[in-house]
């Protein structure tokens, strides 16, 4: 496998013909690869779980879905390569990611798709993100401590895209008592 966790670029050939490429697309990219555990269970309703495990360096020799290590009722597989984006107008999410004391990617599995009945999703390392996927129930999410390159790497972003925004606690408007106050009508006699 390899070694370091690479930037990248997506070919403008591979780029949705929807979505223009954008110069002021300043996002950053990295892609790694995702281990996923099968693990046998004794229930009646469930065969297996499924849990992503670990975060390694994209290897694109390996097909998706690849044995890694297998034991008598787990299997590790190579389950693919995804990548990481990140995105200016999110850099406070990904700073409170460093801040939380353990940085994490978090890896979005589906049942579905082709053999083994599982696909992996997205990888995301914004916090905020996970919570679109979380209302859906069925999707399998898992925090995973973020490699140490992938840390420095997303510190750097933050130190540059980061923009502390002071806090403005809002004041409520003064009530206006004659706006609240009964007004008789011109030519009503007055209560009493």
């Amino acid at each position: 496998m390899p070694s370091e966790f690479p930037s990248s670029a997506v070919p403008s050939s591979t780029a949705p013909a929807t979505v223009p490429a954008s110069p002021q697309d300043r996002a950053e990219r990295r892609s790694v690869g995702v281990v996923v555990e099968r693990r046998r269970v004794d229930n009646p309703w469930i065969e297996a779980r499924w849990q992503p495990v670990m975060l390694v360096p994209a290897d694109p020799t390996l097909p998706d879905w690849s044995v890694l290590a297998e034991g008598p009722d787990w299997t590790r597989h190579y389950a693919g390569t995804a990548e990481i984006a990140l995105f200016p107008t999110e850099a406070e999410n990904y700073k409170h990611n460093l801040d939380g004391g353990t940085p994490s990617a978090y890896v979005i599995l589906r049942q579905g798709g082709r053999a083994p009945g599982m696909q992996l999703l997205a990888v995301t390392a914004d916090p905020g993100e996970i919570d679109a996927h979380a209302e859906a129930g069925d999707d399998v999410i898992e925090a995973l401590p973020l490699p140490i390159p992938l840390v420095l790497w997303m510190d750097g972003f933050v130190a540059r895209h980061f923009v502390e925004r002071p806090f403005h606690k809002r004041k409520r408007d003064r009530a206006d008592p004659e706006a609240l106050a009964r007004h008789r009508k011109p030519g009503l006699p007055p209560h009493g």
